[in-house]
């Protein structure tokens, strides 16, 4: 039975979705920078994380450049939210329009070549777009997986609201997950997976802008179980509407090495990819958690 939070978390969520997505566009971008403004002019830890965070992507900032930096932040992760909430509710074919990604031939020919593909990439812009732009205009559906949220009925509509738009989603922590994954993507399947933050406290770890993190040896592991291709790919907003992207190389399965040595390589190839994209486009990055090894105890996050 749930807390009182609990029904009240789920029941905000269940109004955002109800509700924005009734809202005209110009109306929801708006109400979407009120609330981040609100946000983050109360400077909750939330905020004051993500400021953190920025300030080891932009080292050389000042302490005004990373409060205007972190309120770019909060407009951009209000405006995932926005358009996340209002996603259902689009023409599958203005993803073709609204989302333009360089490099999309990289995908279309690892798709083509039956072997499987593995999608990597950060919390930059908004992943669930990306996912709609596979779908409605590539055609492709794919499976996922998602962290299970606190209450019950968040999570489920989570995983509702994903498999409205075309995605299979299975829950981080079942045990099953890895196994499902691999048998899509020996059919030849396409699986996307956010992977810039470990969720299990053993993932691989990498140098991350000069510091120590951790990130999710999956995506390396499944690429050399099962023979897939391995593709980061990076995401930004722009000054546009539109939100841009770009599907980078496949990372190669080293020759020689253990499967732990090859995984570290493969998962350091990961983040750096993911690294050049956040430097581009820092304010993109939707990072409000701890995430290198410096902040963070043996027993999780510091409180």
């Amino acid at each position: 039975m749930g807390t009182t939070r609990d029904k009240l978390v789920d029941g905000l969520y269940g109004l955002g979705w109800a509700g924005v997505k009734k809202l005209p566009e110009p109306a929801a971008v708006a109400l979407g920078r009120r609330i981040a403004d609100f946000a983050w002019k109360r400077r909750g830890k939330s905020v004051l994380r993500l400021e953190s965070n920025l300030a080891r992507v932009v080292p050389d900032a000042t302490p005004q450049q990373l409060r205007e930096l972190s309120q770019a932040g909060m407009r951009s992760y209000m405006r995932y939210w926005m358009e996340s909430f209002r996603l259902p509710t689009l023409d599958p074919k203005r993803f073709g329009t609204d989302v333009e990604m360089k490099d999309e031939h990289i995908l279309r020919e690892a798709l083509a070549s039956g072997r499987g593909v593995i999608v990597a990439l950060p919390h930059l812009a908004n992943w669930d777009l990306a996912g709609a732009w596979a779908v409605g205009h590539l055609g492709v559906p794919f499976t996922t997986v998602a962290e299970r949220l606190k209450p019950e009925t968040l999570y489920d509509r989570f995983v509702a609201y994903r498999e409205s738009l075309g995605m299979e989603v299975l829950p981080h922590n079942g045990g099953a997950a890895f196994g499902t994954l691999a048998r899509r993507l020996r059919s030849g399947g396409l699986v996307c997976l956010v992977a810039d933050r470990d969720l299990s406290s053993s993932g691989i770890e990498v140098e991350f802008f000069g510091a120590t993190a951790r990130m999710p040896a999956g995506p390396a592991l499944l690429a050399q179980q099962t023979g897939a291709l391995l593709l980061p790919a990076t995401l930004y907003y722009g000054d546009s509407p539109k939100m841009y992207g770009r599907i980078h190389p496949a990372v190669e399965v080293p020759t020689t090495g253990t499967r732990i040595e090859k995984t570290g390589v493969m998962t350091q190839a990961l983040a750096d990819a993911f690294a050049w994209g956040i430097a581009g486009h820092p304010q993109d990055w939707h990072m409000l958690q701890r995430l290198w090894l410096d902040d963070l105890t043996d027993q999780g996050e510091r409180p």
